[in-house]
């Protein structure tokens, strides 16, 4: 007896498997991208058209490699850098400070200046160089 091939061709395609797919791609394609957009908010200041004319004192805190502290070029203590900022801020009270930090300096003497501008508030910035410069 013999036995007939019954099978046909196939005179269309399922694209459903296809198109799940692609939902699934699209939907893991949109959650990344917005598991990504998630991070710091920082608020940058926004430049006047105006030049400022006044001008308001900086103190220049450098922190030596062996741990000693210079303002504005005179070393210092920090219990006599506290009182020269106090004074400084008394004469203006919007100075500010600007924090040099040698490469080779220990860290916690940076945050150390950091934390006694900001027990006494005054406005500060860290200065920075490039690399080889």
């Amino acid at each position: 007896m013999k036995v007939q091939d019954q099978t046909k061709p196939y005179d269309s395609i399922n694209v459903t498997p296809m198109l799940d797919l692609a939902y699934v791609l699209l939907v893991v394609f949109i959650l990344m991208t917005t598991a990504s957009v998630q991070g710091l908010h920082v608020s940058m200041p926004k430049p006047s058209n105006k030049p400022s004319t006044e001008k308001h004192e900086l103190k220049v805190v450098q922190v030596m490699p062996d741990g000693g502290l210079m303002i504005n070029g005179v070393t210092v203590s920090l219990v006599d850098l506290e009182s020269q900022l106090v004074q400084a801020k008394a004469r203006d009270p919007k100075m500010s400070v600007a924090i040099k930090g040698d490469a080779r300096a220990q860290y916690a003497k940076v945050v150390a200046i950091i934390d006694l501008c900001n027990r006494i508030e005054v406005p500060m910035g860290l200065v920075t160089s490039r690399i080889g410069t």
